[in-house]
């Protein structure tokens, strides 16, 4: 997210922002090198060399399926921490939601070329809208971490972003009470 000589500002896991100095290690993520143009960083010994706005989304171990808890607001609603395409995003689930959604603005942040995709409208409380379906490269709520998964961005009418069912049909959901669990099926 910001990078300057033996420093890096990063988001580990869409956690928010912290910077870290060279040889610094947070979260299983160790700084090796870092200059106005790239950081060097090290994953589970594995090191890998990033450039401004780039993630790296560490594998999960075969046999092993990645899982979720997320815990239920004073309303009733869940929110997750994540990222889209390696920026840090806080998603409401969304089970209605057909795709994860995210407005204009928000896809303008992490720097998502939408208007590339498929033209369509949405209708909204303030009736339609213009929108676009698109991909979204990577999806990370926690550890789990999905590829090429569906979405649409809406011009307006839409304050916080969904993480509708283009994600949730890839778990496994189980509530108890105030809290929910997200399984990775596949």
């Amino acid at each position: 997210m910001g990078l300057f000589k033996d420093k890096a500002i990063v988001s580990i896991d869409g956690g928010k922002p912290r910077t870290l100095s060279v040889g610094q290690t947070v979260q299983g993520v160790k700084l090796v090198a870092a200059d106005s143009a790239s950081a060097s960083i090290e994953v589970d010994g594995k090191r890998r060399s990033l450039a401004m706005g780039q993630s790296f989304a560490g594998g999960t171990p075969v046999g092993t399926r990645q899982s979720v808890s997320l815990t239920a607001d004073s309303r009733g609603h869940f929110a997750a921490m994540g990222a889209l395409n390696g920026f840090p995003v806080t998603f409401l689930v969304d089970t209605g939601a057909t795709t994860i959604a995210i407005n204009a603005s928000e896809a303008r942040r992490i720097g998502l070329d939408y208007r590339a995709g498929q033209a369509t409208g949405v209708n909204t409380a303030g009736g339609v809208v213009p929108a676009w379906h698109v991909k979204f490269n990577t999806v990370k709520v926690g550890g789990i971490v999905l590829n090429q998964v569906d979405g649409m961005v809406v011009e307006s009418g839409l304050s916080v972003p969904l993480l509708g069912m283009s994600f949730l049909n890839r778990m496994e959901m189980k509530r108890d009470g105030q809290t929910m669990t997200l399984t990775q099926r596949f």
